[in-house]
């Protein structure tokens, strides 16, 4: 349960935001009975719990031309 704990502890609240957005597509999905829709939902729901994704991080940076 400790290691739970530590890996929510770095979570932001852009982060905590992306993974409920992801749970209401799915839930959605689920609702509407559309598959297509779950399944962006799950994507969706993935990108938060293993924190990937464009960000802040400098992954997605255009290097500079000097």
């Amino acid at each position: 349960m400790d290691k739970v704990k530590t890996y929510v502890a770095q979570w932001n609240v852009m982060r905590i935001l992306r993974l409920i957005v992801g749970i209401i597509i799915v839930v959605q999905g689920i609702k509407a009975d559309m598959w297509l829709i779950i399944i962006l939902g799950v994507l969706l729901c993935a990108l938060p719990l293993f924190n990937i994704g464009c960000g802040q991080n400098g992954s997605c940076s255009v290097p500079r031309r000097d």
